[in-house]
């Protein structure tokens, strides 16, 4: 007779499991979308698409059993849950417009790029932005092992930003001049130029924010919202944000400067001791913002450079300015003649 009753024992007990699994994973999931009111919440949001994942794969048993209608909410609240992260702007992601190209307007290129201080294949780095010729390119992790290579490419881009950190430092390259003296804050994790692009400036910063809560992030991002704000009225934002987009962290940046997500790029980062057919499971932790007159074309990850972050390529051009038709001139010296008579 017990051994009659086992099997349905077991099935009891695995039921059970799976409901439980269930409940575990949807706490982190629920937590993440309330990343505003403390910075550990926004930390496990960061992996809204894998718990999500994990969730409806649980929820499959459930649906088949007794526990229907837990699958159910499991299931929809996992798939709920990986709408938000390509939503609309109300769900907490915003993106720049992309775009087609005025075939009369010049298009520019900014390459992003965290190198990481111990690529063990830095050539692989300097033949990627020889092939690509970006314009402009926002680098993080530049430590000592990079200064004899990106002084190969002095020639290039003379025009170079350099900002010391404490743990690593940040970049900024220029074919183009710069027009104004550049800016390092934030103990180095933020820096900044205005770039002539064709005779209009455009201020192009870079940002490298450290590891989520429990680490310092939130306590940067309260520092650099000062800095954001001051940007110019047109200005691109390239960096290693350690955060995905859909994050509040990647929301309170975009909104302290005024700034629109360009995107969406895809997982960029992925731990370097996993094999690189997992990189669909990677975090889409480098971003690039704008903001002005920009008009943005493209924006996609390439291949690998020997660093754990893929680089990202944006390409964009300016708006054409708006002429000036005198009409503001010609009103005010009719003013003038009023006023006179």
């Amino acid at each position: 007779m017990l051994d009659g009753l086992m099997p349905g024992f077991r099935a009891f007990r695995i039921r059970h499991a799976m409901v439980a699994a269930a409940i575990v994973l949807s706490l982190p999931l629920i937590a993440g979308f309330f990343g505003t009111l403390h910075p550990a919440f926004d930390s496990a949001g960061h992996f809204r698409v894998h718990l999500a994942v994990l969730l409806c794969a649980f929820s499959l048993p459930l649906l088949a059993g007794s526990r229907r209608w837990h699958g159910l909410l499991a299931m929809l609240l996992g798939i709920g849950s990986i709408a938000t992260v390509s939503g609309p702007p109300g769900l907490g992601v915003v993106h720049a417009s992309i775009q087609p190209r005025d075939p009369e307007a010049a298009v520019y290129r900014l390459l992003q790029m965290n190198l990481r201080f111990d690529n063990a294949a830095p050539e692989r780095v300097l033949s990627l932005i020889g092939r690509i010729a970006p314009d402009v390119v926002t680098l993080q992790e530049v430590s000592s092992m990079w200064d004899d290579r990106l002084s190969l490419l002095a020639a290039a881009y003379p025009h170079q930003v350099k900002c010391r950190g404490q743990s690593f430092d940040l970049a900024i390259l220029s074919r183009r001049p710069l027009l104004e003296s550049a800016g390092c804050s934030l103990n180095g994790t933020f820096a900044r130029a205005k770039v002539d692009f064709g005779g209009r400036a455009v201020e192009v910063a870079a940002l490298h924010l450290g590891w989520p809560w429990p680490f310092e992030q939130a306590a940067q991002v309260d520092g650099l919202a000062p800095e954001l704000d001051e940007l110019s009225e047109t200005a691109l934002l390239a960096g290693d944000l350690n955060s995905t987009p859909w994050s509040a962290t990647a929301r309170q940046v975009a909104q302290a400067g005024g700034l629109s997500r360009v995107g969406p790029i895809g997982p960029t980062w992925l731990y370097r001791k996993l094999p690189g057919f997992l990189r669909f499971a990677g975090l889409p932790i480098d971003q690039v913002f704008a903001r002005g007159d920009l008009v943005v074309h493209a924006a996609r990850a390439l291949e690998p450079a020997g660093s754990d972050h893929l680089p990202v390529l944006v390409e964009f051009s300016l708006k054409a300015p708006v002429p000036d038709t005198g009409i503001a001139t010609v009103w005010l010296a009719r003013a003038a003649r009023s006023i006179g008579s």
